[in-house]
């Protein structure tokens, strides 16, 4: 998580970090050091992207894996239920109102109907 919290404060910063340690931090390449305060800072902002990802790619397989009914419902030209339109839109909307990790990990998939 280092890494990518020095990585939110500066794109273009290289670095090694040693033994996953903030106190053992070298600068590359002119790369300007950046405090272990700000980089402690960005922790938090950092683990919630991190729990949204998590959370977007196990939305992302369960739509993916119900797509095929979707295709086969448009080749044969039939219509979907609107419960199976519902759950797919509630999987699309699931990040929108999780702001903490705490409710990322609190949070409960739709049942597929």
């Amino acid at each position: 998580m280092i890494d990518k919290a020095i990585k939110s404060i500066n794109p273009n910063a290289e670095f090694i970090i040693v033994e996953d340690n903030l106190d053992n931090i070298e600068w590359l390449n002119g790369t300007t050091p950046i405090s272990k305060a700000d980089i402690e800072a960005k922790f938090s902002e950092v683990e919630l992207k991190i729990a949204l990802e998590d959370l977007r790619e196990k939305r992302n397989k369960l739509l993916s894996d119900s797509d095929w009914q979707v295709t086969m419902a448009k080749e044969k030209g039939t219509s979907l239920s609107t419960a199976f339109k519902n759950w797919r839109q509630a999987l699309r909307d699931a990040t929108d109102d999780l702001t903490t990790v705490e409710e990322i990990e609190d949070y409960t998939f739709p049942t597929k109907p």
